[in-house]
């Protein structure tokens, strides 16, 4: 069994979807929390990419968007506004219109001119919507073991291959959490 999850604020963390987590929004989701605080909490998931091109929808961003070059269903909440996620070239130095967060990413302001932000970005992610819980919210829903809360590493806001993520960060904990990387997707049909 997991350790118990520290005091808040848990920004930079990983939220894994418990197997017993079946709300379809959520079901087997990565969420990299962005925010947390005693008003609530903010993240967006990682691994539920569209089939919908960047570039379809923000041109001019494409450039600085990894594979898949994607727009990611970052969450329920506000499906329709987009949120980026980036990597800077230069952790030190953020031009105007990105602004560091957590574990080394920064938040991109997409109504900022794309020509002066994207060379400062090494790696980016589109995201429509975004993952959002009220006070002490999430806090009971890590409780009720809902939510596995989970280091970060630094390839997981971007991997290539986002469909085995969930799997992934289950796979590279000590057992027995590693063993719920192997739990069918419908326990019923094993």
């Amino acid at each position: 069994m997991p350790t118990p999850p520290p005091d808040p604020p848990w920004a930079g963390q990983l939220l894994v979807a418990s197997p017993t987590l079946r709300d379809p929004s959520f079901d087997r989701s990565v969420v990299l929390l962005l925010d947390h605080d005693g008003h609530g909490a903010l993240g967006v998931i990682l691994n539920r990419p569209a089939q919908v091109l960047v570039a379809s929808v923000l041109p001019g961003w494409e450039e600085a968007v990894c594979e898949p070059t994607v727009l990611f269903l970052g969450g329920p909440v506000s499906p329709d506004g987009a949120l980026a996620l980036a990597v800077m070239v230069d952790q030190d130095s953020a031009p105007l219109g990105v602004r560091p967060v957590v574990a080394g990413m920064a938040m991109v302001d997409l109504d900022a001119p794309p020509e002066l932000v994207t060379p400062a970005l090494r790696c980016m992610r589109v995201f429509a919507g975004y993952a959002g819980w009220a006070a002490r919210q999430l806090e009971a829903e890590v409780a009720e073991d809902s939510w596995f809360l989970l280091d970060v590493a630094p390839d997981d806001a971007f991997t290539p291959d986002p469909d085995m993520l969930w799997r992934t960060v289950l796979s590279r904990q000590r057992p027995p959490l590693a063993w719920v990387a192997s739990f069918p997707a419908d326990p019923s049909t094993n």
